[in-house]
């Protein structure tokens, strides 16, 4: 009797484990890859799923896009500049069986395709090319990926540069060539803002010499500018004195002409007195 009930316990204790190793859940972003006996079966969709324990194998794959950095490579660019280059791949999983059969570790395979793939695709530019063309060795390693990991089930969505390190010695030349190029826009802003400075003191200079009384005035501008700072001391050009001496001149002679005219008498006055005093002196002659 004793050993009956060893025996129901044993069996049941069986029948429970069969029913726990029989029962699988395949999530929502899983897709299920059933083996008997070693032979693929075929997939299961998400939900709850019975196997048979012992005799079937379920692998369950994500089909969830998977963010793998790529870590950084030592790479000679094609101008022989040595730069350690790191980057990000993202790929998804599009078909769940050639991702199980085809290979064994599919992450472990990516990662390292992606490493090789990455080092040829930088080999092949310039480092200026490396720097300022990252959408296109982006483009490039991304089909490359593509094209290579199709027969693993394997799509990949994304790749990017992430970081792009210089040696000391080049980041020095780099910064060296960044000034001279700074220093010649500088000078070439100066020298056309200088030509056409130029350009408009040429042309103001036509016209002054067209118009003298204009020279004059704008020297009689410049006194005026000058007395308004407040200097103590103030240097005349000659050019300046003269046209101050011309000035000086033109006023005197003009006070010279106003002053016998303001000392002359009436000219009625001069008239009558004339022709009153010969008269006198006749009509004295006659008596």
């Amino acid at each position: 009797m004793q050993a009956l009930i060893v025996l129901i316990v044993v069996i049941g204790l069986l029948a429970v484990l069969a029913l726990a190793l029989s029962v699988k859940v395949v999530k929502q972003y899983e897709k299920g890859v059933l083996f008997r006996f070693g032979r693929l079966v075929g997939t299961r969709s998400p939900g709850l799923r019975f196997i048979i324990p012992f005799v079937d194998a379920l692998h369950r794959v994500s089909l969830r896009v998977v963010t793998m950095p790529i870590q950084s490579q030592g790479i000679i660019t094609r101008d022989n500049v040595s730069v350690d280059v790191s980057a990000v791949a993202y790929f998804r999983i599009v078909d769940a069986v050639k991702s199980v059969v085809a290979v064994e570790n599919v992450n472990a395979a990516i990662n390292q395709i992606a490493q090789t793939t990455l080092r040829k695709v930088v080999g092949r530019h310039t480092l200026d090319e490396t720097l300022s063309e990252t959408d296109r060795i982006n483009l490039d390693i991304r089909q490359i990926l593509d094209v290579t990991t199709v027969d693993w089930g394997v799509q990949v969505t994304l790749v990017e540069l992430k970081d792009i390190q210089l040696p000391d010695t080049m980041k020095r030349a780099m910064a060296r060539q960044a000034e001279a190029e700074r220093e010649k826009r500088a000078k070439i802003i100066n020298a056309e803002g200088e030509s056409l400075a130029a350009a408009a003191l040429g042309d103001a200079s036509d016209t002054m010499m067209a118009h003298p009384l204009a020279l004059q005035l704008r020297n009689l501008q410049s006194l005026v500018e000058i007395g308004v700072d407040q200097n103590t001391t103030v240097v005349f050009p000659a050019p300046l004195m003269s046209t101050i001496g011309e000035l000086g001149s033109f006023l005197a002679r003009e006070t010279a002409a106003a002053a016998p005219a303001a000392a002359a008498p009436p000219a009625g006055t001069g008239r009558t007195d004339k022709s009153l005093s010969p008269a006198g002196t006749a009509h004295g002659t006659a008596a």
